[in-house]
């Protein structure tokens, strides 16, 4: 396993993470979340993610449960979770002060740990002032709730600003953001925060490497049986990616790209997961798996790295055709 620093502080993440979305409570019972975890964990994975929204909380009991299962040491892990969504109250939800606190101990409790080594705005709120939830986060930091807080979904502006408040007020700034990133969702991660990544040293701990499986090639011949589009909650999800002209696109190209895949004597999901990593700015990339076998071809993306050369990686380029366009400069003109 590779281990890279989180963003501009002294924490090692596995190049390669474990995440409970869609799957646990879903797809996925404690027995077989543990052997996943376990695989993870056996191949190098120290950074496992949640929310409090994954399957309302079922997601941390499972996840807490595993690791008390299996004995791990806390100071081998990097767990994290995610507060936004935290119930139908009229509190439980957004980023106040009171569910910012309410919701991380909660969380607290259903992962079964004293704290989370991150801990994410899992979106932004327009109803809470920047300043009162970098203030929380500060506080939650303080008690030693969590170690390290970030974003997720922001905009390059929306993490300036908490940045800038927490800066001038001395508490805890942002340190790392979550988003979506893989060959077809590019914009954001590629030209939109490209200062933050300079300015104030922005980690990444990237989600939804395969866009959603559409990168594993499962989907070019339909939807098989036992895969999340087949779920009645994602049916928003199989609409935009196989019934829409862009998802339809987006297909076209998955199939010019498993030739290569071939060629380069990888699997796609292998390659689509080497792309991510490739990206020196990418902190971790989150996989998720329903089977223990996903898992270990999850891992194996480390080997799939060298393989992207630059000449592989201009045929995919060129098939993607995508590229966000570079910060213009003007001295050139």
């Amino acid at each position: 396993m590779e281990y890279r620093f989180l963003g501009k502080s002294g924490l090692k993440v596995s190049a390669l993470s474990f995440g409970s979305w869609v799957t646990f409570g879903e797809q996925v019972d404690t027995g077989l979340a543990y052997e996943q975890m376990k695989t993870a964990f056996d191949a190098g994975v120290n950074f496992f993610d949640n929310a409090e929204a994954y399957e309302n909380g079922k997601s941390e009991e499972i996840m807490g449960e595993v690791i008390r299962k299996a004995g791990w040491k806390r100071s081998d892990l990097v767990l994290s979770t995610k507060i936004f969504w935290g119930g139908g109250g009229p509190n439980d939800t957004g980023l106040s002060f009171k569910h910012i606190k309410e919701g991380t101990e909660a969380a607290l409790k259903r992962m079964q740990t004293g704290y989370v080594d991150l801990l994410f705005c899992h979106r932004p709120d327009l109803h809470t002032p920047v300043e009162e939830t970098v203030w929380a986060m500060d506080q939650m930091i303080r008690e030693g709730k969590a170690l390290y807080w970030g974003t997720s979904e922001w905009s390059a502006e929306e993490i300036r600003m908490a940045y800038d408040f927490a800066r001038r007020e001395h508490l805890r700034p942002p340190l790392m953001e979550q988003p979506q990133y893989n060959m077809f969702h590019r914009e954001r991660v590629e030209r939109e925060y490209a200062r933050l990544y300079r300015d104030i040293g922005l980690g990444t701990t990237i989600w939804s490497p395969l866009a959603s499986g559409l990168l594993t090639g499962k989907y070019n011949e339909g939807v098989p049986e036992g895969s999340r589009l087949k779920l009645e909650k994602y049916s928003w999800l199989r609409k935009a990616l196989l019934e829409t002209e862009d998802g339809r696109a987006k297909l076209e190209k998955v199939k010019k790209l498993a030739p290569l895949a071939d060629e380069l004597g990888i699997t796609l999901p292998q390659m689509a997961l080497a792309w991510c990593l490739k990206n020196p700015q990418v902190s971790t990339v989150i996989t998720g798996a329903s089977t223990v076998e996903q898992v270990r071809q999850n891992m194996s993306a480390l080997d799939a790295v060298p393989k992207l050369t630059d000449e592989a990686m201009a045929k995919i380029e060129d098939i993607l055709s995508n590229k966000p366009a570079e910060e213009q400069d003007w001295r050139g003109m």
